[in-house]
């Protein structure tokens, strides 16, 4: 058996329909459809959702445990918003947000411009350092933070860049100064 996927997803406030191999759910940030593959059945049971495989092989654990993973993300996105800090470190490092496209200055001659994709929202702070990233899709959350992170990576001297708050940054020496 698949330890992730015979763990039941928990509904909450979110509504879910099984209809034959499609799960619909709507919740109160999102609304769609997950197709799941014919070695898989779905079935809901006391405000959880449970996924059980037909048959018990190597290839049905693997996706048995991906799709009740995906489909978990979709539910719980669905019912509350993901959420990740970007943490810009650096003097004069800042980002602005002009409608649906951020502006970064990055130490480069220019200013860099990123668009949000749709379901995505920013919060920036005052001193436009760090950003707020919500969105009921986790997949398009992870590489939106993904690709600012690329920017500017966050150098191991003295830590400028761009990078998720969550990153652990290990710092190196600089030069000893001889006597």
């Amino acid at each position: 058996m698949s330890k992730i996927g015979r763990r039941p997803v928990v509904l909450g406030s979110v509504k879910v329909e099984v209809k034959g191999q499609d799960v619909h759910f709507t919740g109160a940030h999102a609304a769609g459809v997950h197709h799941l593959p014919n070695e898989l059945e779905a079935t809901v049971n006391d405000g959880k959702l449970f996924l059980v495989a037909k048959e018990n092989s190597r290839d049905t654990r693997q996706v048995w445990g991906l799709h009740r993973a995906l489909l978990s993300n979709k539910i719980v996105g669905s019912g509350t918003l993901f959420e990740k800090k970007v943490q810009i470190v650096g003097l004069g490092y800042k980002a602005l947000a002009k409608g649906n496209v951020l502006e970064f200055n990055l130490g480069f001659s220019h200013k860099i411009e990123v668009g949000l994709p749709k379901d995505v929202v920013v919060e920036i702070d005052k001193t436009g350092q760090l950003l707020t990233f919500k969105s009921a899709n986790r997949e398009i959350l992870g590489k939106m933070c993904g690709d600012l992170r690329k920017l500017k990576p966050t150098e191991p001297y003295k830590g400028t860049g761009v990078r998720v708050t969550t990153d652990v940054v290990i710092k190196k020496a600089g030069k000893a100064k001889s006597a």
